[in-house]
């Protein structure tokens, strides 16, 4: 079988809000703020690659948990 590579999943900013349990708002200022990368579809479409998503948080080297 062919080496396929796979379909980036793309997500709307209310379903990237929902899969991180913040606001559109908070969403909006990660993207305004260079730490998550997104893309524009179409003229007002907005999508963000779920690899992405994952890799946005970072842990806190403060925290003690």
């Amino acid at each position: 079988m062919a080496d396929r590579r796979a379909i980036p999943v793309y997500l709307s900013l209310e379903e990237a809000a929902e899969c991180m349990s913040v606001s559109v708002k908070t969403i909006r200022r990660w993207i305004a703020a260079g730490t998550l990368p997104a893309y524009r579809c179409g003229k007002r479409a907005i999508r963000i690659r779920l690899e992405d998503l994952e890799a946005a948080p970072r842990q806190i080297p403060s925290a003690r948990w």
